[in-house]
């Protein structure tokens, strides 16, 4: 690529949209580094979520055997023919990755990687959708803003520990890999940002009813100031007896706040409210 983003942004009047949350990453060695955590190899599918400028894409693509980028924004199309000139083995599919179906998508794929500079304001519900229901994706690889981060990988008995944290400790192990400064994007965001790894496995707590599970996490986080007992007796329309059973047959402090127990400890209770 003779000419830089910067140039062919300009050359073709792109305009950066705040809806999208578009900041882009131009450091070649931050790309690379990128791939390299994302621990990407010759034989590997990669999915790219909001690929931007393509400048993760074409780093992605001189490793991968094929990238599949999604972009919500068409007005990229004209900059990613030239950013992306060349490069094969990369399919940009101009879609709202949240709208679609990943099982759609995943019947063509044996499995796949997922790697991207997430916009942020979709970082939630898109690592949810990826970790609840994708069936073939091993790992995500994703920049988040630094809070966002400290949250997935978070341990219990910390402020950063909430309701995100057990729910993606379901199904996957959150790492944070590397810090990356506000500096390094175009434009220049209000925040600085994150690389976390999550690596997916079925099966990694031993779950009875994953639902309920699920249940068990929204109401421990649902009021931070009550109590585990006042949180569940609500959300499962339990007597207070009843909850406080449960409880002490898994070896939970009946004073204990949601905070305080482990996805395991979860895992445990779900389990024991699993009729």
């Amino acid at each position: 690529m003779e000419k830089s983003v910067k140039e062919i942004l300009a050359e073709n009047n792109f305009g950066f949209k705040k809806k999208f949350g578009q900041n882009f990453i131009t450091d070649k060695n931050l790309l690379e580094s990128i791939v390299s955590l994302a621990e990407v190899g010759a034989s590997d599918t990669v999915i790219e979520i909001g690929c931007g400028a393509g400048t993760l894409t074409r780093a992605l693509a001189g490793v991968a055997e094929k990238v599949i980028a999604f972009e919500i924004d068409t007005a990229l199309q004209p900059v990613l023919a030239q950013t992306l000139a060349g490069c094969d083995n990369v399919e940009v599919v101009f879609r709202d990755f949240l709208k679609v179906d990943l099982k759609q998508i995943e019947k063509d794929l044996a499995s796949y990687k997922v790697v991207a500079n997430l916009p942020y304001y979709i970082t939630t519900p898109l690592i949810m959708k990826l970790v609840e229901q994708s069936e073939k994706c091993e790992s995500l690889t994703v920049m988040v803003q630094e809070e966002v981060a400290e949250r997935l990988c978070a341990k219990q008995n910390t402020p950063e520990y909430g309701a995100i944290t057990a729910s993606v400790a379901l199904r996957a192990e959150a790492k944070l890999v590397k810090k990356v400064p506000r500096t390094a994007f175009t434009p220049r965001p209000n925040v600085d940002s994150a690389v976390v790894n999550l690596k997916i496995e079925d099966r990694r707590l031993p779950v009875k009813d994953s639902e309920i599970y699920k249940k068990v996490v929204r109401a421990a986080f649902l009021s931070r100031r009550k109590t585990l007992v006042n949180n569940l007796m609500v959300a499962f329309e339990l007597k207070r007896a009843e909850t406080e059973e449960v409880l002490n047959r898994v070896g939970i402090d009946l004073k204990a706040r949601g905070e305080t127990l482990s996805p395991t400890d979860f895992a445990a209770l779900s389990n024991a409210l699993t009729k």
